[in-house]
């Protein structure tokens, strides 16, 4: 039996990650803290395995008023956690970080990359990860992720847009870019294994194929019933349009497929097959 705590209770990927989990209740007990009121401070993490860290601050616009709360949500609360799992004796800290600590938004991203965020979020996460990795020795194993765009259903972010998009537009561009993703599930079985193999180091789990924007939205219409056009006549305009909306939706930005190849299969989900799954589940 695994007892595993997730920092951040009603966040997306720490409640899909539970509910993967619990499918084997025999195997797993999973608790969930709110880190919002500095109460879990007083809790003692001793009864736990793992803390999986996803708690933080995404999906917001930044400003120049809320730059300081990356730092303290996504940099120094995540240390403050790990220490904290360290101090109590916990085993393993799997800490949730992010494609942005690359700070690029269009090319195929490799293990040579050097890291350059442009945004606070990025920032905060990167200074993290070095703050967390200074912890790691043998007795307290860190496992770093740093996945793309998580979908799935009830997510936040690009692909709810992207969704709501497809279902009003009667046309869209078509453009051949391709995009790194990661179905939530695909994601909670690669945590389920880092926690099932105790594993610690640097990880960048993605979908098996590489997604096509412009698929992906027609794909999505489909499952809806509406039809939607897909024309090449906007696509000198999107090459002009240099700015960084056109860029996330229809420039290409992959990691390199062999950085996410892992000696276990964890994509449970085709792309095609995820699609489906996400919105026909819509209400």
């Amino acid at each position: 039996m695994k007892n595993i705590l997730i920092t951040g209770k009603n966040s997306y990927i720490g409640t899909s990650l539970e509910n993967w989990l619990m499918r084997e209740p025999d195997k797993y007990k999973v608790d969930t803290v709110d880190m919002k009121d500095g109460t879990w401070k007083e809790m003692d993490f001793s009864s736990y395995d793992v803390v999986f860290h996803v708690a933080g601050i995404a999906h917001i616009k930044e400003t120049s008023d809320n730059q300081d709360l990356y730092y303290k949500v996504n940099r120094d609360l995540a240390y403050e956690t790990a220490q904290k799992a360290k101090q109590d004796g916990v085993e393993q800290f799997i800490f949730l970080s992010s494609m942005s600590v690359y700070g690029i938004e269009n090319g195929v991203i490799n293990r040579d990359t050097p890291l350059k965020p442009n945004s606070a979020y990025g920032k905060s996460k990167i200074e993290a990860e070095d703050l967390i990795n200074k912890l790691q020795d043998d007795s307290f194993t860190v496992a770093t992720l740093r996945p793309p765009m998580v979908y799935g259903k009830g997510c936040r972010g690009n692909y709810p847009r992207l969704a709501g998009l497809a279902l009003k537009t009667p046309v869209f561009p078509k453009v051949e870019n391709k995009r790194s993703m990661i179905y939530v599930d695909n994601l909670s079985e690669f945590v389920k294994q880092l926690i099932d193999n105790k594993s610690g180091g640097l990880f960048f789990p993605q979908n098996a194929e590489y997604v096509n924007t412009s698929e992906m939205v027609k794909l999505i219409a489909e499952v809806h019933g509406k039809k939607i056009l897909m024309t090449k006549l906007f696509n000198p305009l999107l090459r002009l349009l240099n700015v960084s909306t056109v860029n996330k939706v229809f420039g290409d930005l992959v990691y390199d497929m062999n950085m996410s190849e892992y000696e276990s299969d964890y994509r449970v989900c085709g792309s095609g097959k995820s699609i489906l799954k996400t919105e026909g589940a819509r209400e």
